[in-house]
């Protein structure tokens, strides 16, 4: 049996339940889960902001722990093995998207929470190809927000092989963009960040950017007109994009990772003239999570945590609906 912390209706307190998750698949292995982080995400398939959720529905997709048992045809882990699992928990492993090493891309994979029980347990399962191996000397309780927060900020750079030379903005410093400056410094980039609050200023410089921008004064925004190769967005919330638009350099980017649900509103000639460019992408490859997982130990990137028992996960919640959460919320078991 495993036990674990669900919710049974759309904005309703986690319960403890227990439910028994059958036998083995041979392509599984199982995790004795020891920390899991808190993603945004978790909410809004708790409160089916995305009407896609099923109940009772364990939450939890940002998962490190050590492999406890694996299926008889997983060759490339071992019982013992410290991983990590993120936002996918299984891959279709034949579409053109998984042949071509796009597995985040394909269109039947499935999700760690999405139909599937998640990591706010004890043990969860996954298809072993989702999987990804831990590398020694990184800290299990801090490594779990980069399967989801790290990989989705991180993605984009390996994409759209942004060089280091890059002049690149983060829209919102929080559990997203906390990480997006580390890696942007590390990755050699001219770093500005875009913060409302005047407390994370200074916080954001000691993450890693080289300048701040007040994303309330318009007028700032404005006289930083064509300064950008990249923008990218972690906030969920609408915009004046038109404004950040024009911060950018001629084939500059908007590049969306925070999943506002309000149209996204721009002119066209914005982007014409200067062959400017609007894009999103989701989380990351099991091969690129592993690239970011190796780039994050030599450059000595983590998660700024706070750490509740898996017991108190009601009131772990209830600190990230808060907003005061510097930056990700892990519980451990």
């Amino acid at each position: 049996m495993i036990n674990a912390y669900a919710v049974n209706n759309p904005r309703e307190p986690l319960q403890k339940i227990s439910y028994d998750p059958g036998i083995l698949e041979k392509d599984q292995v199982e995790i004795d889960v020891k920390y899991c982080g808190i993603c945004h995400s978790d909410l809004s398939m708790m409160n089916n902001d995305w009407g896609i959720s099923q109940y009772p529905l364990v939450p939890g997709h940002e998962v490190t722990g050590i492999i406890s048992q694996v299926g008889e045809s997983v060759t490339h882990l071992k019982v013992g093995q410290a991983v990590g699992l993120g936002w996918h928990s299984a891959f279709c492993g034949s579409c053109n998207h998984c042949s071509e090493g796009d597995h985040n891309l394909c269109g039947s994979a499935q999700g760690t929470i999405v139909a599937h029980h998640g990591g706010f347990a004890d043990k969860v399962r996954a298809q072993a190809n989702s999987v990804v191996p831990i590398p020694d000397g990184l800290d299990l309780s801090k490594v779990g927000p980069l399967f989801c927060g790290g990989i989705t900020v991180f993605n984009p750079l390996v994409q759209y092989n942004i060089p280091p030379t890059a002049k690149v903005a983060v829209i919102g410093i929080g559990g997203l963009g906390h990480l997006a400056l580390q890696f942007l410094n590390a990755w050699g980039c001219e770093v500005t960040a875009f913060t409302s609050s005047e407390s994370k200023k200074q916080e954001a410089l000691t993450l890693g950017a080289h300048h701040t921008l007040n994303s309330r004064d318009a007028e700032e925004i404005e006289k930083a007109a064509g300064s950008f190769d990249l923008i990218i967005s972690t906030v969920n919330v609408k915009l004046d994009w038109e404004l950040y638009i024009n911060t950018l350099k001629a084939k500059g980017r908007l590049h969306f990772v925070g999943a506002t649900l309000e149209p996204i509103e721009v002119q066209a000639f914005s982007l014409i003239m200067s062959q400017r460019s609007i894009s999103g992408s989701p989380v990351g490859s099991p091969a690129t999570i592993a690239k970011m997982l190796d780039f994050a130990k030599i450059h000595n990137i983590e998660a700024q945590v706070e750490i509740f028992p898996m017991s108190k996960a009601n009131e772990a919640i209830a600190h990230l609906e808060s907003g005061q959460a510097r930056y990700r919320v892990v519980l451990e078991n």
